[in-house]
């Protein structure tokens, strides 16, 4: 359960801080985030969608035990998240 938790974690980690540099006129280097992003209402919503998606990704990982999948995940989306605390920084 543990991993799953870290996994949604950081998630919302990534969320906050793509908002934080979103807001400092740092675009998104994602292109398929970037493209949602013009689809939809509001930068927010565009996160929100993707997050939830990515959730119910990580929950179906999870629950058909795919726990390698899931850890190279968080270690990807830690690596995401210190990326943008970096462009934060720099900005």
């Amino acid at each position: 359960m543990a991993i799953l938790l870290l996994f949604i974690g950081l998630q919302i980690c990534d969320v906050a801080t793509t908002l934080a540099f979103l807001r400092q006129g740092i675009s998104e280097a994602n292109p398929l985030i970037a493209a949602l992003m013009l689809l939809v209402v509001s930068p927010a919503a565009a996160l929100a969608v993707a997050k939830l998606a990515g959730c119910a990704l990580g929950l179906y990982a999870w629950k058909s035990n795919r726990t390698r999948l899931l850890r190279r995940a968080n270690l990807f989306f830690a690596a995401c998240v210190a990326w943008n605390m970096v462009a934060l920084v720099k900005s």
